[in-house]
């Protein structure tokens, strides 16, 4: 009897302890990892294997050069020598630029998918969308970056300063690379898509601070490390803005599952 009783009571807390890890169990689990897994492979895929015309490339940023020229906007070659006095401060920056994006996005989905599982699905559509839409950007535009055009004073910091190699001195392409992949800036679409549900769903202010800062931190750091332009930030501003607007729409054919709310599920069925 004995041994029934802790039995049963060993299975309880491996259920509870499922529970906590894994909100929906694992098969939801390896579901959403294999969406991500299966979506991101088939963006570096096709964005790689966009047939990229280097003229055209060269050509759009030099448009984009223009337009901010026109708008008083074209600082970024000031902002790069500025924070080229400050070894700490370029190292720091191209470090950012290589391992922000993909170390602190994972973290995000992974803490969001463990403790706040009602609003990851949220976010996951944002993440789905915002892809689909970058896609179709580097296909219709696509850009040279800023550290391809050192005859305005741009320099490949991350290229300099750390053991990354990210120029390309040719117009050819990898299959999971395309150096003229600039327009929309995806660093910057990630960090909004991240750090404003993070913001909205911190219990500390300081947090919430940090993570409504973590975007303009992003857009600094594409500037300083010449990987994007201005308008390059502020497009993927944008593209997280229209990614946000349609998965909003898309919470209204499962509001039970899909929506984003700050009030817990458990405090929504007791008011109820």
């Amino acid at each position: 009897m004995f041994v029934a009783v802790s039995l049963l009571a060993m299975v309880a807390r491996a259920r509870l302890l499922q529970a906590r890890v894994l909100p929906r169990g694992w098969l939801d689990a390896l579901r959403q990892v294999s969406l991500f897994a299966s979506a991101y492979v088939a963006y570096r895929l096709v964005r790689g294997l966009v047939e990229g015309n280097a003229n055209a490339a060269f050509a759009h940023a030099r448009d984009l050069i223009s337009l901010e020229r026109t708008l008083h906007l074209f600082v970024e070659p000031s902002i790069q020598a500025w924070a080229s006095g400050s070894h700490f401060v370029i190292l720091l920056a191209s470090w950012l630029y290589v391992n922000a994006q993909g170390s602190v996005t994972i973290a995000a989905l992974l803490y969001l998918y463990l403790r706040h599982n009602s609003n990851f699905y949220f976010v996951r559509n944002m993440f789905m969308i915002a892809m689909a839409i970058a896609l179709v950007g580097y296909v219709v535009f696509p850009t040279a970056p800023p550290r391809f055009m050192p005859e305005w004073g741009f320099i490949d910091t991350v290229s300099d300063f750390t053991p990354v190699n990210v120029s390309h001195t040719s117009a050819s392409m990898s299959a999971l690379f395309n150096p003229y992949a600039a327009v929309p800036s995806m660093h910057v679409a990630f960090a909004l898509m991240i750090g404003w549900p993070l913001a909205r769903l911190a219990r500390r202010r300081i947090v919430s601070v940090l993570w409504l800062l973590y975007p303009f931190v992003m857009s600094f750091v594409i500037v300083v490390t010449a990987n994007h332009f201005i308008v390059d930030a502020l497009l993927g501003a944008l593209t997280a803005g229209a990614s946000a607007y349609g998965a909003k729409r898309l919470a209204r054919a499962r509001p039970g599952v899909w929506r984003f709310s700050t009030v817990s599920p458990a405090r929504l069925t007791a008011s109820g």
